[in-house]
Order: structure tokens, then sequence, then C-alpha cells
């Protein structure tokens, strides 16, 4: 009697499009259930039965219904699937490949739709990067990808490296162009300093040498230094393939272990490299520095042939300097250099704390790996005063930059820092009042008064109150206009000394030989800018995710278990803390569970940085307390702490 009735179905239909909608993205969690999150503040339950209709992380519309006295979620329209291109590793099983995509909350098998010769090319175990083709909130019964390309056998252990940059579509290996016949493309007098003794320090093992340096002290005891910097733009034609290639790039990649470079090896690595001993084609820059440790304002560009004559590391000059080890310079020439150099960057250092911002030493960490990539140890390693000789010396050439190209030009790629928004610059002023530190809003968002915050806060050395402001503190970016670097205290700065790792170094290097030959110069396009922050993000991703999958490989080792670690707690979330271990730098969770076992007298205050316990403060960011590995996790690359009473 009911079927087919018209009247019954346009009732259902009516019913059906009143029921309110909401959009969101679905998290799911290890208990089969999930969440469709709206915003920050907002979440509705999804039930495990509707959660086999999508995925974590995909953006849907869904139908808000009450079920059991409880709002519930029921999938309607996908808007934009989570997984398109991925990677996972295969799983085969009765003469069926499956795809297990690599991201923690997806543990479903995915069926893959293949041609038949993918049963000999993917073998069980292998890595592989695939597409989803089919979804079942649009329609279909199962979820299915299509395998597009292998990419590392099963128990290879270049697996983190290789997964890790499939994933983020970088590259893997060098750029594949003839470089057998690279000419100067360049038809410039250059000015001979073949003569003079220039000199480069780095790591023993760098081979991609980009700065050499020279330095002069007058009667008067002001400084001449000139920084010479490898010059790849001599080589390579704007807009030619290779220029194509080191723009898409943007940087040379470096991951634990080794380096995927922008530039050809033999390029960056020998005919560009600034090699002991060999003459080499250089952009140069000649800056004055006062005895109150100023800059000049008598700053002059030009081309020139250098020849350095010695390969130096940070670990022996800083060893001489601090009297600690064997090795002396090669030559009185050579020795003199290291000295003036160290008596510029005590005087740049001393400028900088008055009128700039200095940087705090950190730790770094430093994988140690065999030939074969497989993990032997973390090396810990210190800012030296070698490394701070170079820097101060780089940072010099990059200001005299950053003033020539404004001066000349008014454009370029500037690297920015704006400080504080306004919303940020008000709350860190009302956090600042808490500890009797007095600022205005007006004050800090300039450069004077932010430089001012930052040496204060420097003077303090109170780690929890500086990593609450950095919290307030915008993200560095790049701009095709001068503009102020206010972590850094210049009022512009921009780099030009890495041109054989940097792409937009080497557009610098253009401008500035733009001027120098009086031609006409094409401002960057905000295309450029945009390309160089994207792909500078997505290597820092990169390097990080093979690190974390590093650490886990390290700490499953024996020696590491039930062994008790110092860690910094450096982030408080919704549900745990986040810690490093300052043996090594590993990333560790600890969970609230682990903390307290009754969840509801937990607090964890995210703004504040703090965890509290019955209304009492326990935890806060920055504080060191001892932990032991609870879990690690290889499939998601996380390592479990527990806190040591």
């Amino acid at each position: 009697m009911f079927q087919n009735n018209p009247l019954l179905a346009q009732l259902k239909k009516n019913i059906h499009a009143k029921i309110p909608r909401v959009e969101g993205i679905v998290k799911s969690t290890e208990r089969g259930f999930g969440f469709l999150e709206i915003d920050t503040q907002k979440s509705y339950f999804i039930p495990p039965k509707n959660m086999k209709k999508v995925m974590h992380g995909d953006r849907i519309i869904a139908l808000l219904k009450i079920e059991k006295d409880r709002e519930i979620i029921e999938p309607e329209k996908l808007i934009e699937p989570f997984l398109n291109r991925f990677v996972g590793k295969i799983e085969k099983k009765d003469k069926k490949i499956f795809i297990l995509p690599d991201y923690p909350f997806l543990k479903n098998l995915i069926i893959c739709q293949n041609e038949k010769n993918c049963t000999n090319i993917f073998q069980d175990g292998d890595w592989a990067i695939a597409r989803l083709t089919k979804h079942k909130l649009n329609g279909d019964h199962f979820f299915y990808a299509e395998l597009i390309e292998k990419i590392i056998k099963k128990d290879d252990p270049f697996i983190p490296w290789w997964v890790t940059l499939a994933r983020h579509n970088l590259a893997r290996n060098e750029p594949l162009v003839n470089t057998k016949n690279f000419e100067l493309r360049e038809d410039f007098d250059r000015k001979d300093l073949t003569n003079l003794d220039f000199i480069t320090i780095d790591n023993s093992n760098t081979k991609d040498i980009d700065d050499a340096l020279f330095i002069d002290e007058t009667p008067n005891g002001e400084f001449c230094l000139t920084v010479a910097i490898a010059d790849p733009t001599a080589y390579i034609r704007n807009g030619s393939k290779l220029d194509l290639i080191a723009y898409n790039r943007s940087f040379t990649n470096y991951l634990p272990g080794f380096n995927i470079p922008m530039l050809p090896r033999n390029l960056s690595e020998d005919i560009c490299s600034l090699n002991p001993n060999e003459r080499r084609p250089v952009l140069a820059c000649h800056i004055n520095i006062l005895k109150d440790g100023s800059i000049s304002n008598n700053i002059k560009f030009f081309l020139a042939w250098i020849k350095s004559k010695s390969k130096l590391s940070y670990e022996h000059v800083s060893d001489w300097i601090e009297k600690s080890g064997p090795w002396i310079p090669p030559t009185k020439s050579i020795e003199n250099q290291i000295k003036r150099l160290y008596h510029l960057c005590l005087l740049r250092i001393k400028w900088r704390s008055k009128h700039a911002v200095l940087f705090k030493d950190s730790l770094e960490y430093r994988f140690h790996l065999s030939e074969n990539g497989k993990v032997i140890d973390v090396f810990v390693e210190k800012r030296r005063i070698a490394h701070k000789i170079v820097e101060e010396s780089m940072i010099i050439a990059n200001m005299s930059a950053a003033n020539f190209l404004s001066k000349n030009l008014g454009f370029g790629i500037y690297n920015v820092h704006s400080g504080f928004d306004l919303t940020n610059a008000e709350n860190a002023v009302a956090f600042l009042k808490n500890y009797d530190l007095n600022f205005t809003v007006q004050e800090i968002t300039t450069l004077k008064g932010f430089c001012k915050l930052r040496r204060i806060l420097n003077m303090l050395s109170n780690r929890y109150i500086d990593s609450r402001i950095r919290r307030f503190q915008s993200f560095g970016d790049f701009s095709t206009v001068p503009g102020p670097h206010f972590a850094l205290g210049f009022s512009e700065y921009a780099t030009w000394t890495s041109p054989i790792r940097k792409y937009s170094d080497m557009i610098n290097h253009r401008l500035l030989k733009s001027i120098i030959k009086k031609e006409k110069s094409i401002k960057p396009s905000e295309e450029i800018k945009l390309k160089i922050s994207e792909q500078k993000r997505r290597n820092r991703i990169a390097e990080r995710d093979v690190s974390d999958w590093l650490y886990t490989i390290l700490l499953q080792k024996k020696e590491h278990r039930n062994k008790k670690f110092n860690a910094e707690i450096i982030d408080i979330s919704k549900n745990g803390m986040r810690a490093r271990l300052i043996e090594n730098g590993a990333n560790v969770f600890i969970p609230g569970a682990f903390l307290h076992t009754i969840r509801d007298e937990l607090i964890f205050n995210q703004e504040m940085g703090k965890v509290f316990i019955n209304g009492v403060m326990n935890y806060k960011v920055s504080d060191l307390i001892p932990v032991t590995l609870s879990d690690i996790r290889l499939e998601t690359r996380s390592i479990i702490a527990k806190p040591e009473n």
C-alpha cells in the first residue's frame, strides 16, 4: 500500500532536509570511534559504524542526529579526502595487493587496483607511492588505491630517507643535467685577489664551500673585511634548465646523514666550491667596521678571482683560540687572519648586545650513521667560537647586501620578521606584567622596543618566560621589498652568502651583479617568494620526520631500556606533555595517564604551558624532569615516556 508512494517519499525527503548539517574534519581514535572537529572548540561524536565510511583527516558534510540522548554524526558528503597521493607499505593477501597508508591514524588496508605485472613489481613489505581512486562516501563499496611508483624494498636501511622524501614529493637525487662543459657565462672583468690570504672555516667534511674571508686591520683600530662568495650564477644562465631545477628545489635539502643538493655536485662541490689553492670566480664585498663595532656606509660589491689559502675546520680553529688542542695554523699569515677575525667577532658581539639581538647558545644534535645508513649514536654539539666568527662575518655581509640593494634598487629577496602582531603584543604585555616586566604594546611593536625586550629576557635567563614570549612571536618570512627583521634586531637583512645552497641567494647575486654592471634589474615576483617559503617549510618537515624515525630506531636498542633520561618539557597539549631528551635530542610524549590516574583532576593549560593537578601547578614548559621510556612505536615514529618520581 505504501510502496512507491510519492507522498511518503516527499515526506521522507522533507524530514531529511530538516536534519541539521555540519561541516568539519574527521579525527579518528585507536578505539574505533571518532570525532568531527568543527573548530578548535567544538566537536561531535562519530560512532564506530559511521567511522567505517570515512578516513581520519577527511573534510566532510555530515548529518547531526540524536541517538540515545547523544548528538552523533552520520557522514553524508565528502568535500576533500585526506588521502590523495600518499605513501604506504605493501601487503599481499590471497593473491591480492593491499597498501597500508603510512599515517598514525590510518590502520586499515586499502585494496589496490593494478595491472597484472604489479604482482611481480611489488613484494610484501615494499614501500610505494599510491593514489586514492575510490572512496566509500562517494558511493563505492570499498576504498581503492592505484599504485604509482615503488619507493624502496622492505628492510632497506635507507627506508626512513626515501619514504620521507617520497611522502613530501621532494627530490631524492642531485639534479640530472649534463654538467661536463660548464663554462663561465659572463664576459666581465674581475679583480684579481688571488694573492690575498683568504681562508675558509667549515665543518671538516664540508664539500660545498661557499664563503671565504680576508681581513685587514687599520692603524686606528678599524677592520676591513672582504667576504668572497662562490658564484654559481657565473655558470648558470637565468631561465636555463638548471636554473629552473634550482628554482623548483629552492634549497639544498640537509637531512640526517647526507644532503640532496640544489645544484649538481660537480658544480656545488668542485667547480664553484672555494676549495683551497684553486682559482675561483666570486662575488665579493668589501666592508669597513668602525672601532665601536658599527658598519661603515662605505660598502663595495665587486666581481673577483680568489684562491683560498687554507680550508680550516670549526673544531681546529676553536681549539686553537681556546688553547685546548694540538692544532696550530699552518702559516703565520693564516694565524693573523684567525686572530683578526676573532677580535672582529668579539667587537660585533659587543655591538649587537647593545644595538640588536644576540642568539642564545643551544645544543645541536647530529646522528652518527654507518655507511649503509644504520644508526650508531647521536653526537651533541655546541656552537663554539669558530662558528660565531663565521656567523658574525656572514651577518655583516648580509646586512651590507640588504643596505646595498635597498639604496640601489629598493627590492630583492629579504629575510623579514615582524615581531608581534597587535593581538599577540597585547597578550605578551599582559603576560610580562605578571613578572614585573613593564612594557607597552606600542613599545614592543617597534624594532627598538623589541630588541630591548629580547635583551632583558636574555639577561633574565628564565626559560619559562622566554618560551611563552616566543609563543607570541610571529614567524620569519621572505619579502621582495625591504622590511625589518625583529628577531635579529636589524632594519633590513638579505642573504647572498649561500648561493650554492639557496635559490634566494642566487636571485640576490643576480641583482647585485646588475648593479655592479649597471644593467637593468627585474624585481622578483611574489610567486617566487611563495615558492621559496613553501619549499623551506617542506624541507624542515622532512628533516624532522627523518629524525623522528631514526630516534625510534636508535632508542629501541637494549642499552636504552629502563634507562633514566633528563628531559626538558617543551610543550603542553590537550592530553599530555612533549619533552626533549637532553642527552640525544629525541622528542617524547608523556600522556596524562602517567602524570595522574584521575583524569578529571588534571588540567592541561596550553596557553600558560602548565599542568595542574587538583588545582596545584605540577609541571610547566622549560622544567627539567627525569623520565624513562615506556613505549617506542616504530610504525608511528613516536616515543612514549613516563616521569620518574
